[in-house]
């Protein structure tokens, strides 16, 4: 299924040129920093890379959602940190579709450009999955909320320059999921700081960060939305979310087997290639097979979400399923490596570290499972 238009994959060839002469070459230093310097977000925006489904008036180019499938991918397989995608397609997208004419004037426009850089901030330490969990509060004072709490594991947590904050709204009058509330919490604002950048297993040039709200004031107008809505826009917008998580692991899974192709084809062992022993042909076959069978459900999933249908269960599959996959890919093709493998020279070492987590952010393995069986009947 070629879900693709000829104008899409100019596109994609453009991108992947874009990405071999002015992002890959600079991976490396970004890991070592743990984070990717502003202008490279600057540069993104120029070119047109930053939220381009959006209209042009904010800043896009009223683009499908196509292209930003075309980024992710490219960006996952060659190694770069998410930061891009989550800005772009998971957090720019609350602001459109709940924000009003001023706030999307005032903020999407700069979104585009890569002037501000987009974090959400859910999680919390004893907050994870379960979101009724939620302590961080905001309270009504005058025209001002309050809010205070503390954030963690949040991308782009550094970086960020706008950052929507769900909170428990204690004047929404209602407790649990209903009683949550989004609001943007600008840079700079009294009594918001960020943490220390956390030192994490993989994904290093994406920065991940504490935040922490000591009596931060914030005026009513950067609430998006309505009160106490929170949690159901939260919900509304995770389909897309998982579609791109997705997205990332197929990307990475391809660039992993690809590279692994290449290498077993070329590293002679015991007088022949290493890919022409039995063994290793079967597991580079199996591990084909999977990533084909990635790659057709993800291109269905992506024409069904462009053609603005709901497919929620099938995306919690994917979302589950392709993670998990390419953690098997990364697990296999690595040990193909032997030795050479564990060395940081080869980028499968940082591919097999940084896939991890595509199991555990945006919903766990096991809470894609639970929505599934939900929609089992179970």
């Amino acid at each position: 299924m070629d879900i693709y238009s000829e104008e899409h994959k100019m596109f994609r060839r453009s991108f992947v040129k874009f990405v071999e002469s002015e992002l890959s070459p600079h991976i490396e230093e970004w890991e070592e920093k743990r984070e990717i310097p502003r202008w490279v977000w600057l540069r993104m925006g120029e070119m047109g890379y930053l939220c381009p489904w959006l209209e042009e008036k904010y800043g896009g180019t009223g683009a499908d959602f196509g292209f930003s499938a075309i980024l992710n991918e490219e960006l996952a397989k060659a190694g770069v940190g998410i930061g891009f995608g989550l800005h772009s397609d998971i957090i720019a997208p609350y602001i459109q579709a709940y924000g009003t004419e001023k706030q999307k004037s005032d903020w999407l426009p700069a979104c585009a450009r890569g002037e501000k850089i987009l974090a959400i901030a859910m999680t919390e330490p004893q907050a994870g999955s379960d979101l009724q969990g939620m302590r961080a509060m905001a309270v009504r004072d005058g025209n001002d909320y309050v809010i205070n709490g503390s954030k963690t594991f949040i991308s782009n947590g550094i970086s960020a320059d706008l950052i929507i904050v769900a909170v428990k709204t204690e004047n929404a009058g209602i407790p649990g999921n209903k009683g949550i509330s989004l609001i943007v919490v600008e840079d700079g604002t009294p009594g918001f700081t960020k943490g220390k950048k956390l030192n994490k297993l993989g994904m290093h040039s994406q920065d991940t960060a504490e935040l922490f709200f000591d009596n931060c004031r914030v005026p009513m107008s950067n609430r998006l939305g309505e009160e106490g809505k929170g949690f159901s826009y939260l919900m509304e917008k995770l389909q897309q979310e998982r579609l791109i998580s997705a997205l990332c692991s197929q990307g990475l899974a391809e660039r992993m087997l690809s590279d692994t192709l290449a290498y077993v084809k070329t590293r002679e062992a015991f007088g022949k290639p290493i890919g022409k022993f039995q063994h290793n042909a079967f597991k580079l076959a199996e591990m084909a097979t999977e990533v084909e069978l990635g790659r057709v459900f993800l291109d269905n999933l992506i024409s069904d979400h462009m053609a603005g249908e709901e497919i929620v269960a099938k995306v919690s599959m994917a979302k589950y399923w392709i993670g998990e996959m390419a953690n098997r890919v990364a697990y296999n093709c690595l040990q193909l490596y032997g030795g050479y493998g564990y060395m940081e020279e080869y980028p499968i070492a940082r591919h097999y570290r940084d896939v991890r987590v595509h199991t555990i952010y945006a919903g766990t393995s096991e809470i894609m499972k639970l929505i599934i069986a939900r929609t089992l009947g179970l």
